[in-house]
């Protein structure tokens, strides 16, 4: 117990010193721009074509549990569209950005601190938490809302491939189950779970990573522990934030 005490304290100095911005604006912006395509962009295939794939499966499991004549058909449409706004696009897209970025991350971090290349930016006076570190941050912040809008609008077209490819249901009532009773707040509540999410996904890894001490293999320990701390970050926030914006 203690000793998790000893790391939170670790990590929020990790913080202190990230946000001590010292480095020039044009430096940043530039490395920020290489953090969102790396980070970000490459991470839209993933994204996609797993959203198309839960979102089909959400409608056919669901089309299945309500084969009953006295639930409309709607509401396979309405309970795949909720899922999705609700958890899928936001917790579930965040637990795998936290396996695939993470990993990265505190990898790439890693190295740089084994390698000494972070040794050699502190000797020439430069933030090296600031300089490595606050891009990926703003990175994730900011490109993972988009994230969540594509795997919303992915998702919910997969299910409607299936409705209309197949014969579980008609493509009619499909659309109209994603247009009874919306609730635009699902869609607020969703972006802002992801913002907390993307400051998780790209600060504990970096943490993990920059606080290294030994060769390879602790850099692949560092990875592990990174992957596993965000996942359960995620989901202690999770809940946190859906009791806040829910109950």
């Amino acid at each position: 117990m203690i000793r998790y005490f000893y790391t939170s304290g670790e990590y929020f100095i990790f913080l202190a010193k990230v946000f001590s911005f010292n480095n020039k604006a044009k430096t940043f912006y530039s490395r920020l721009i290489d953090e969102i395509y790396a980070l970000g962009i490459q991470s839209i295939g993933i994204v996609t074509v797993i959203s198309a794939f839960i979102g089909a499966v959400i409608t056919i499991q669901t089309a299945y549990n309500m084969e009953n004549p006295i639930l409309p058909d709607y509401l396979v449409g309405l309970a795949t569209r909720d899922s999705l706004l609700l958890e899928f696009s936001s917790t579930i897209v965040a637990l795998i950005l936290a396996g695939k970025v993470g990993s990265n991350i505190a990898s790439e971090v890693g190295t740089m601190r084994v390698t000494e290349q972070i040794d050699a930016l502190e000797i020439m006076g430069v933030n090296s938490a600031s300089f490595l570190v606050l891009p990926k941050i703003a990175a994730m912040v900011i490109f993972n809302p988009f994230l969540a809008v594509i795997s919303m609008i992915v998702g919910i077209s997969g299910g409607m491939c299936v409705a209309y490819l197949t014969d579980i249901m008609s493509f009619a009532d499909y659309v109209n189950g994603i247009q009874y009773a919306f609730v635009p707040f699902y869609v607020t509540y969703s972006l802002i779970k992801t913002l907390f999410f993307g400051f998780i996904i790209a600060s504990i890894p970096a943490f993990f990573g920059y606080n290294v001490k030994g060769g390879s293999l602790e850099v692949g320990r560092a990875s592990t522990k990174a992957v596993v701390a965000s996942v359960i970050l995620i989901l202690f926030v999770n809940l946190i934030l859906t009791k806040i914006f829910l109950s």
